[in-house]
């Protein structure tokens, strides 16, 4: 899918009189994230810093722009195409992913049901991660996930919002479409969020490579198992795992011969190792890779691979 194309989805999501103020180039590069608080000036978060639009009309350079509940409201109606109801379950789970792999976080009125989380209603707060196809960003990566067997067993770890989802979707990209000393692999992705195929009407807008089958809206245990059933996949590639159900699947993949390549929030190394659904599998080597993903100040990304003892590789 277009760059352009992706970001005019997020433009449309706006109210009408804003739209105007989004209808050139300069505020779509770099952009990682918008936030609306209601009441709070718009946020938009790039690589680079915060930038906060000012008002239609204004002139100073206090006059930011406040969503009230209104403008929310008229968001959501957008979002959902007017058919709120419809997005039930993504509002239990307090997100929506939108055309293009755009995944809209929400918050609000917590609508209980017997005590458990039903929807959110009125949505007040939004936070809009950008998603980005960075063909290549992976490029560096891919020849240090193979070992003497093939495809290592892999895992992408980084604090939120630096760049798991966008290494991983090319990772998946080049481990199906192969390289000129390696073929192709049978790669199967669970898209629990529609984040890494941003799949539309069943077809996925993100190049996912040659050799890719994807399931989409799927939870991830339920998922990896179903696709170990049915569609004899080589690799399984899987976003932000993270309870004991998730790795259980995972186990149970290798267990069949096939290899994960997943993400999982972690700030540090040590963080990884404190996880209480990894720490036991990190000694059993479930994984044979681990890629740890750290920020610069400037905003640019670096990876530091390591071994199944995270003994550092590259």
């Amino acid at each position: 899918m277009e760059e352009a194309r992706r970001m005019e989805t997020i433009r449309q999501i706006f109210p009408v009189k804003i739209r105007d103020m989004l209808s050139g180039s300069g505020w779509q590069k770099g952009l990682e994230e918008i936030r609306v608080r209601v009441g709070q000036p718009v946020e938009f978060l790039y690589d680079s810093g915060i930038r906060r639009p000012a008002a239609p009309g204004g002139t100073g350079t206090d006059e930011t722009f406040r969503m009230g509940v209104r403008e929310i409201s008229e968001m959501m109606n957008y979002i959902s195409s007017y058919s709120l109801y419809a997005y039930r379950e993504e509002l239990k789970q307090g997100f929506i992913t939108i055309e293009g792999g755009h995944r809209i976080g929400l918050a609000g009125g917590a609508v209980l049901s017997e005590g458990k989380m039903a929807g959110i209603g009125p949505v007040t707060f939004l936070n809009i991660r950008v998603a980005h196809e960075q063909r290549g960003c992976a490029d560096e990566l891919v020849p240090h996930l193979s070992g003497a067997s093939g495809i290592c067993s892999t895992l992408i770890f980084s604090a939120p919002g630096n760049g798991k989802t966008t290494l991983l979707r090319d990772c998946i990209r080049q481990i199906s479409g192969g390289t000129s000393g390696r073929p192709g692999l049978k790669v199967c992705v669970v898209d629990e969020r529609s984040e890494l195929g941003a799949c539309h009407l069943g077809v996925p807008q993100n190049d996912l490579g040659p050799r890719t089958d994807v399931l989409d809206g799927c939870g991830k245990t339920e998922g990896m198992r179903m696709l170990l059933r049915t569609m004899s996949p080589q690799v399984i590639a899987v976003d932000e795992l993270g309870t004991e159900e998730d790795f259980a699947a995972v186990e149970q993949a290798a267990y069949a011969g096939c290899r994960v390549i997943g993400t999982l929030h972690a700030g540090t190394p040590e963080e990884l190792s404190e996880n209480p659904y990894l720490r036991g599998r990190m000694r059993r080597r479930l994984f044979q890779r681990y890629v740890w993903i750290e920020r610069e100040p400037d905003g640019r990304r670096r990876f530091t691979v390591c071994g199944p003892e995270m003994e550092k590789i590259c």
